[in-house]
Parts: structure tokens; sequence; C-alpha cells
């Protein structure tokens, strides 16, 4: 029978990211995500999801999904920064994949979209009698979800898509309110923590909710539409990116030059654009997974007695 195996750096991780001072904004937004995506997920999925997540996630995708992050500094995982983002043409506004899918070095397939596509493409291997075979091929399972979930939140970012010249504003730097920080960090983790202190009294999960109250509620006539991709494919990052480089233009860069001081005119409107994204990357993480998950149901898989 399969088992995952679990890599002593994830329980280290896991356990750090519960200590005082270890956590960093940035995860709320990922955690955001896909604890949305949890609450809309098949019985099939949700099994699948289950099986693939290391014991001590305890069953909570969202409790995990921030580990791409966690680990893309270290010697071992740095070749995996490149697929956190995707570098456009300065000021042009739009996306292409076969321009602008590489890392620095000019190697192709290299950045968020691609990576979507290849670990949807390495999850849809589970459940394959034949695992073990399988597993020569694409060695982690686990690592494919948890890079599947993890990119298909970052590419609803806006500036994960964003100008090479400032490297998706990394190097513009603005006052947000009294204080220094980088326009993507802004983007990141300092509108949600913001809109956190603001209206949800630190209350990640309040603000979660009210995110999957608009989902059935405000924005029930599109969250259909959200789930669905052309010619029936599992995945569609492409269409992802190039909204994440509209909304950039439209609502990050706009009236963020370098020095300029953004206060509650900047955060009242581009809050309602971070949320909106936050919602579409959890509604179509659930989708993708239900899609993969479906296709592969035909497939027989044992669970582990101890799956939770």
């Amino acid at each position: 029978m399969f088992k995952v195996s679990v890599p002593l750096v994830w329980r280290l991780l896991v356990f750090l990211q519960f200590l005082p001072g270890i956590l960093s904004w940035g995860k709320e937004g990922h955690y955001a995500t896909s604890k949305i995506a949890e609450g809309l997920l098949t019985q099939e999925a949700t099994a699948a999801v289950k099986m693939l997540l290391p014991d001590y996630a305890d069953g909570n995708l969202a409790s995990v999904c921030s580990w791409p992050d966690e680990i893309r500094h270290e010697s071992r995982w740095r070749w995996t920064s490149p697929l956190h983002y995707i570098d456009t043409p300065d000021f042009k506004c739009n996306y292409d994949y076969y321009r602008d899918c590489h890392d620095t070095a000019g190697t192709k397939d290299r950045c968020v979209a691609g990576a979507i596509f290849t670990y949807s493409t390495q999850l849809s291997y589970y459940g394959f009698s034949n695992l073990e075979h399988v597993r020569q091929i694409y060695n982690n399972l686990t690592e494919a979800l948890l890079f599947l979930s993890h990119f298909i939140g970052d590419i609803h970012q806006p500036l994960h898509v964003g100008f090479t010249g400032d490297g998706g504003g990394n190097s513009i730097i603005v006052h947000w309110y009294k204080r220094k920080a980088n326009l993507h960090h802004v983007w990141d983790d300092v509108i949600i923590d913001s809109a956190l202190q603001k209206f949800y009294n630190m209350n990640l999960a309040a603000m979660v909710e009210t995110l999957q109250t608009n989902i059935v509620g405000n924005w029930s006539a599109d969250s259909p539409l959200w789930e669905a991709c052309e010619s029936n494919q599992t995945v569609c990052p492409n269409l992802y990116a190039s909204e994440s480089i509209r909304l950039a233009c439209m609502f990050a860069y706009r009236n963020a030059t370098p020095g300029s001081t953004l206060g509650d005119e900047y955060f009242l409107t581009r809050l309602p654009v971070v949320e909106k994204r936050l919602a579409q990357g959890g509604v179509r993480l659930a989708a993708t997974l239900n899609r993969i998950f479906k296709s592969t149901s035909h497939h027989p898989f044992q669970l582990r007695s101890d799956s939770r």
C-alpha cells in the first residue's frame, strides 16, 4: 500500500509555524484561499487531499499551504523560486505564456503558470494502480498538492504577474501610512494585515467567513463562472495570469509611484480587489482539485485506515 513519505523538514516547518513570531502575514492570504477551497471540495477530492496531506496536517490543507514559501530560499529548494511569479514586459499590461513564462536565464515554462500546469499533471496520476511506477516519474504527490495549492494562490495576487523592471513592485518603495514598504509586500501582506486590524479584530476565520458569504451572496452571479476553463481544461492559469496583470495595471501600480504615501483612499479602493482575488483563488483551487480527482476516480486506490 502506498503511504506518503514525510520529509523531516516539513515536520520542523509545521512545528515552527505555531511558535510566536514565526508567522508572517503572507501566510494569511494563502490560508484564506486554501480554507475557501476546502469548503468547496467534492467528497472524492476531499478524500484524496486528506490522503495526500502529511499526517501532521490533520487533514487541513490550509495549515500547510504556505510550505512552498517556507522552503524556497533553502539551497535544496532554491530552484523553485521562479515558480512563484511571472515577469511581464514593462507597461504592456498584458500576458503571453510563450513570451513571459521563463526564468531569468530564459528557461521556458519556469513561471507560476508553468508550475500550475506541471503540478496539476502530476496530481492526475493519483490513484493509478501501478503507483510505484508512477512515483518513479513523479516522486512525491504530496509535494505536487502543496505546490499546486500554493501557486494557484500566488497567480491570483496581481503583482505576482507584474512588470520585469520593478520585479512585480518589489523595487517600488512607498509609505503605507507612516511606514515604509515595497509595493509587492503591500499586496502580498499589508492590505490583508490592515483589513484584519480594521475590520476583523485580527480574526482570520471571520475574514474567511465573510469571503465565503460573498461567494454565495454578492458574487453569486459570477462565482460559478470562475470555475470554468476553456476547452474543458483541468486548469487554466493563463486566464488567471491575464486577469492579474490587468488588475496590477488598473489598481496596484496606479497612484503608487516610488516615494508616494498610500493611505485610506488607496487601501479602501484596493481591499475589494484583494478580497475578490482571494475568493477567486479558493473557488478555482477547489474546482481544479475536483476535476483532477474526479478524472482519477476510476483508478482504484485504497485509503489508509488511519486517514482523516
